[in-house]
């Protein structure tokens, strides 16, 4: 379905089937980009979703589907993916099982083969077993070999190639050798280790395909989370079932207990507890009652609720998480763009390599069949698939496990620049805290709190609104309310004025100011008393920028809230260095003389002031709570109310960066050893198939290590 964008754009979002490498991936998104008025073309590795944004009629989708297809791939909508993907594995179990068993059985008649020679065996023997070899072999190719032809064959029809046209091109040339050296009562049949080396490369195909799936888990999850259907109450009270992708603002819903709540929305009707871990990361559930907001993707846990939706399905918070994951894992990050460079070289090299191979030994007095055979193990061997993999599935992996934890990554380069970092800045308010003030005494008299409070209700000040949410019970009702602007206010009770507001016009003016935030109450001739209120800390502040600072960082408090707040805040979170009382050009005069010092810096806020520090940073961070344009300008995005996400982030940006070195390591050092062994022939197509599926695999389990790694 074609999305209309502002600015006259249009985005469609499809699943594309058979992409098995960058090459694949570069080829889709150069062929559209060519495309007239084509703005964005991207397809993601893991999740296959291919998206495209363009300018002109929206009907042009149907054009952009058909330049895929020609391409030979297969594009698809969301709701039929999952089940594509759940039937090309069965299919790749029961290729693997057929050449399982053709495997086992071909091994029987060349244990005989290998064992013995023509003299001791004769040869219409040999021939007879060569040819039952041909007859439970060629059929066994021709079934289980498809993954590979089908791949092969669709690039080779759209007039380009692909890793698989280099693998049946061997498998091709290798069984035609053995049937022509049949047919003319020849000695160099090799069908046994066609069989074997298909099996190899199914088990790695096979095996490739489960950790691709696993890898995608996070997305997959998130996508069903938006799927399915909803139940709308009409307003004759009936109860009707609508596809989630139909629901529109406005329309009222029933979620019972146990389900998931299908879009963003404001209860109306019900009290109940929220399981909010699929968007938050927090594993406690949350209570809500009339008036709470709710997101798609969490679960109702107590009770049925009526809710009222405020966002469409696509727009709702978990469908922009669903983007931002996907924008993260496409974009461009250093060694991605290295890899694709490196992947696109890998036709026209493989291919001049294996005929080097080929006709090299053939001018040096070998023969054909055996020549024949070391280019069939150099068109093997030489496989991008462990270097293509090197850096999506470490992206993809870290996403998800920072999705897990409620961290959103917007930009695909972000956790490189992290892990690169040496100074974090950090503000206050908001961000260190959690940007609510709560009343620091507990022990203030009924008599007092009581009317306090009430007179506070009137008010919409966050002092007012802390103190109101501290007093329990039935609050008093006043007559006269009136509010002074800068002051405070004021009522009458029982013939005495009651004032709540600053310490000038209601407070004791001798009183000496504290670090934290005040407000004072006064009734009639009475003392005032004052109200002291504290900004909390976020959760495992401390012991997070402890561990920062173990990391070898250096944290820098940096507010323009009052100096006596910023330097209590910076002695409770042991941060030595600190700025109050700053303007946000002032914030940004800080952070250019540190990257003039040739400092990596993290900016963590959530201001509109702190907006252009975030943007100018190496890598920013700031919580869900942030205001939109800090959001739009960080990289990363907590939804966890707590500081730790901060730790976790850069832990695992630290992690990921030592994987994808790895990763890249052991690919290029495979390629290196594995290419010149197999054109001086020391490697069979059997050693080549176990290499070349091995390489990947390798890369992929090294990878699988950020699910539990530490760095």
């Amino acid at each position: 379905m074609v999305k209309i964008l502002p600015e006259n754009l249009n985005q469609l979002a499809v699943m594309v089937e058979g992409a098995h490498c960058a090459a694949c991936i570069g080829k889709i998104e150069s062929c559209l980009d060519r495309e007239p008025g084509i703005q964005h073309a991207r397809l993601n590795f893991t999740t296959q979703r291919l998206n495209i944004e363009w300018s002109g009629s929206p009907s042009r989708a149907n054009d952009f589907v058909d330049r895929v297809e020609s391409l030979g791939y297969k594009v698809r909508p969301f709701e039929s993916f999952r089940q594509t993907s759940t039937e090309e594995e069965k299919f790749l179990l029961l290729c693997l099982g057929v050449a399982a068993f053709s495997m086992g059985n071909i091994m029987l008649l060349s244990f005989g083969l290998w064992t013995t020679n023509e003299q001791t065996m004769g040869m219409a023997t040999r021939d007879f077993m060569h040819w039952m070899s041909a007859l439970i072999a060629l059929p066994a190719i021709l079934f289980a070999g498809r993954p590979f032809f089908r791949s092969a064959f669709r690039a080779l029809r759209s007039g380009t190639t692909n890793m698989d046209v280099p693998i049946s091109l061997a498998l091709i040339l290798t069984s035609g050798m053995s049937l022509f050296e049949t047919v003319h009562h020849g000695a160099h049949a090799y069908f046994d280790s066609v069989v074997m080396l298909m099996f190899f490369l199914l088990i790695g195909r096979y095996l490739d395909h489960r950790a691709r799936r696993q890898a995608r888990s996070a997305a997959s999850d998130l996508l069903g989370a938006v799927s399915g259907f909803a139940s709308i109450l009409e307003e004759d009270g009936h109860i009707r079932r609508l596809p989630v992708s139909a629901l529109k603002p406005g329309m009222k819903i029933r979620v019972a207990a146990g389900e998931k709540i299908p879009a963003d929305g404001l209860i109306l009707e019900g009290e109940t507890t929220i399981d909010t871990a699929l968007v938050t990361g927090e594993t406690l559930p949350r209570e809500a009652r009339t008036g709470t907001h709710v997101y798609a993707g969490t679960v109702n846990m107590s009770s049925p609720v009526t809710i009222r939706i405020i966002k469409a399905a696509d727009d709702t918070l978990l469908s922009d998480i669903i983007r931002l994951m996907e924008k993260a894992q496409q974009a461009q990050a250093r060694y991605v763009r290295m890899a694709d460079r490196l992947a696109r070289l890998y036709t026209p090299v493989v291919h001049t390599l294996a005929a080097l191979a080929f006709f090299g030994w053939l001018g040096m007095g070998m023969a054909w069949q055996p020549a024949l055979l070391i280019a069939a193990t150099v068109l093997i061997i030489t496989c991008p698939c462990a270097l293509a993999l090197a850096v999506p599935v470490v992206q993809v992996l870290a996403t998800g496990r920072l999705m897990k934890s409620g961290i959103l990554i917007k930009s695909g380069d972000a956790l490189e620049r992290l892990a690169c970092i040496d100074t974090v800045l950090l503000d206050k308010t908001g961000t260190l805290t959690i940007g609510q003030p709560v009343l620091q005494d507990n022990n203030i008299p009924p008599e007092i709190l009581r009317p306090a409070a009430s007179l506070a209700s009137y008010s919409a000040h966050p002092l007012s609104r802390a103190l109101k949410k501290s007093h329990e019970g039935p609050l008093l009702t006043f007559t006269d309310v009136q509010e002074y602007p800068g002051k405070g206010l004021e009522a009458l009770y029982q013939g005495e004025v009651l004032r709540l507001g600053s310490r000038d016009w209601c407070g004791d003016r001798n009183s000496p100011a504290g670090t934290h935030m005040e407000l004072w109450f006064s009734r009639g001739e009475e003392a005032p008393t004052v109200f002291y209120f504290s900004d909390k800390l976020r959760d495992h502040s401390t012991e997070t920028l402890r561990a920062l600072q173990k990391h070898g960082l250096e944290i820098i408090l940096i507010s323009g809230d009052r100096a006596e707040a910023v330097a209590d805040m910076a002695r409770q979170s042991l941060i030595a260095q600190y700025h109050a009382e700053m303007t946000p050009v002032e914030k940004y005069e800080v952070l250019e003389k540190l990257k003039s010092e040739g400092k990596k810096i993290l900016m963590v806020g959530d201001g509109l002031n702190d907006a252009p520090v975030l943007a100018g940073a190496d890598v920013s961070m700031s919580p869900a709570t942030a205001s939109d344009l800090a959001q739009n300008a960080a990289d990363i995005v907590f939804m966890s109310e707590g500081l730790k996400p901060l730790l976790i982030a850069y832990e695992t940006a630290l992690l990921s960066q030592k994987l994808v070195e790895q990763n890249f390591a052991l690919a290029i050092l495979y390629n290196v050893f594995a290419i010149p062994l197999a054109m001086l022939g020391y490697v069979t197509p059997l050693i080549a198939a176990l290499a070349m599926s091995g390489s990947s695999l390798v890369v992929i389990a090294n990878s699988f290590r950020l699910h539990g790694g530490k760095t």
